[in-house]
């Protein structure tokens, strides 16, 4: 990624290019993460002669959805996910099948409580496999703190140790300040939930300032927006308003604002203390 709006550069020598390829492995907890947080990434990367391989963690069957789409809801994200990765171009899908932890991780047997050394195992096999240059997942806050991201980002750096050669890493995030502006305005305007604390946001995702790369995936807004579509099962949930169903149905222009650009940090020491791991743990 270059600072502004491509992929950054491995020597100098971006890796938005066909020649050399170059092989990126995204790992994302749910069907319907990688459409939101980096589908323009990978379909620019494979526009430009990349391979990518996307890794998710579980199917998702403790998602929200409208009643009448409950029974049998892991199977039908996981069809979701295959109808998002053909849309991008995704070369190899790999479902993990862990259980989902469920919002809060009520599920005791969910993917958030298991060994994330057993996990970053697998991940690291298939970077082994693959002879992965760059690693994508997710930032130290999980995002928005879901369980399952959360243990997506304590994987993912193990992940990355592991490997037999080490790939750049990179987390995928939001910049914190107006996803937590427009938070607290619809708090005020009484558009949250009334149990909803102050500040819900106000930790959440990456500050604009530690943000490193940003991407400009404009040309590849359609790819992104036909990859959310897929997800519909993500779109309702008997009275409350998905912000995926939003994103598919604001107006083009409103949607390139929105979405146009995908945001990073690249990791310099996968070993650090955010991953709450000694280095012995994983060496």
């Amino acid at each position: 990624m270059r600072n502004s709006h491509s992929w950054t550069v491995r020597h100098n020598v971006p890796i938005m290019m066909s020649h050399p390829p170059h092989t990126l492995v995204f790992v994302h907890a749910h069907p319907d993460d990688e459409s939101l947080l980096t589908a323009g990434t990978m379909a620019k990367a494979v526009a430009a002669g990349q391979r990518v391989v996307l890794i998710v963690a579980t199917n998702g069957e403790a998602g929200l959805t409208s009643s009448h789409l409950a029974t049998g809801l892991g199977l039908r994200r996981r069809a979701e996910l295959a109808a998002a990765a053909d849309a991008l171009g995704v070369h190899r899908v790999v479902a993990l099948d862990y259980p989902d932890s469920g919002l809060n991780g009520e599920n005791a047997e969910g993917f958030a409580h298991l060994d994330r050394f057993t996990i970053a195992k697998r991940i690291a096999t298939i970077l082994d496999e693959e002879s992965a240059d760059i690693l994508i997942g997710y930032d130290p806050a999980g995002g928005y703190g879901h369980p399952d991201h959360l243990q997506v980002h304590r994987a993912t750096r193990a992940a990355a140790v592991l490997a037999q050669r080490p790939p750049q890493l990179f987390e995928a995030t939001l910049p914190r300040e107006p996803i937590a502006k427009v938070v607290r305005l619809a708090a005020k305007l009484h558009l949250t939930p009334s149990d909803w604390p102050d500040g819900e946001f106000d930790h959440a995702w990456t500050p604009r300032a530690e943000i490193t790369h940003r991407v400009d995936i404009r040309p590849f807004m359609g790819a992104k927006r036909q990859a959310l579509r897929a997800h519909a099962s993500q779109a309702g949930a008997d009275g409350t308003v998905r912000t995926l169903a939003v994103l598919t149905r604001v107006p083009g222009p409103l949607a390139t604002l929105l979405l146009g650009t995908e945001y990073y940090v690249k990791v310099s020491d996968p070993k650090s203390a955010k991953t709450r791991a000694s280095a012995s743990e994983v060496s």
